[in-house]
């Protein structure tokens, strides 16, 4: 059995009955827009190719959605590491059906989460001058988070199940500080932040709206955020291949 559509539907009503899915993966992000987007006083000034609202949804949108991958996914490796495994054995399911529906599940927390920061600005007066760059800032930013996934199983299966996800959203949440995502940033914390894994993420989430442009008037080039996308891809998935080789040592 490749997937199962039972525990497909298990996982996701384990998962929004879990407070902390919910609360760090859904409800935080939309509170953040709503506090330093749809209320502040700046929320309709002009940004890019659209208002501040909008630039701030993007940001909280974006992670939000990084979160809710690294988080889902951690704990999937916790899971596994727990040896799962074993009692999977004695059903039809695959370890790779297994896979599949967690990944399924943490795709889909990811576009709810992307879905109920975009909703909330849409009803607050988050605006761009065109509807393809909604439908495009969407598609980066859950396209992109896929290699958070990565991040989450290699922290899965690293720490202990539990505090695995947890650690991995408070560092999603501690990267977001650091890397130009919660608050515009300047000199020297800038030039950190372009080192920090969700500063390319981000900044590639924003070009349907800025094409580049930063808020210090400053123009990051294209190149700048695909390339920290690529380096953190690589060294994400060096962590998650490293923790498999480490969890097979130890069975």
């Amino acid at each position: 059995m490749s997937i199962s559509a039972t525990m497909l539907r298990i996982e996701g009503v384990r998962q929004l009955r879990n407070p902390y899915t919910l609360a760090f993966t859904l409800a935080m992000p939309v509170v953040m827009y709503m506090l330093f987007g749809a209320s502040a006083a700046y929320a309709s000034r002009s940004a890019g190719h659209g208002n501040v609202s909008f630039y701030v949804m993007v940001s909280m949108a974006a992670y939000g959605t990084a979160v809710a991958m690294s988080s889902l996914t951690s704990l999937a490796a916790s899971e596994a590491k727990q040896g799962w495994g074993r009692q999977l054995a004695m059903t039809p399911l695959t370890t790779a059906g297994y896979a599949a529906t967690k990944l399924i599940t943490a795709v889909a927390f990811a576009a709810l989460a992307l879905a109920a920061v975009f909703v909330t600005g849409a009803a607050t007066g988050a605006a761009a001058d065109d509807l393809w760059r909604w439908a495009a800032t969407a598609g980066i930013i859950l396209g992109v988070a896929l290699m958070y996934g990565l991040f989450g199983l290699g922290v899965g299966l690293f720490f202990n199940p539990d505090s695995a996800a947890a650690l991995a959203s408070i560092s999603m949440t501690f990267f977001a500080f650091f890397g130009n995502v919660f608050m515009p940033l300047d000199g020297v914390m800038l030039d950190i932040a372009r080192f920090t894994p969700l500063y390319g993420y981000v900044a590639l989430s924003r070009w349907p709206l800025t094409d580049g442009m930063l808020t210090t008037g400053q123009t990051d080039p294209l190149w700048v955020a695909l390339l920290s996308v690529a380096v953190w891809l690589v060294l994400f998935a060096s962590l998650a291949l490293a923790g498999v080789k480490r969890a097979r040592r130890r069975q």
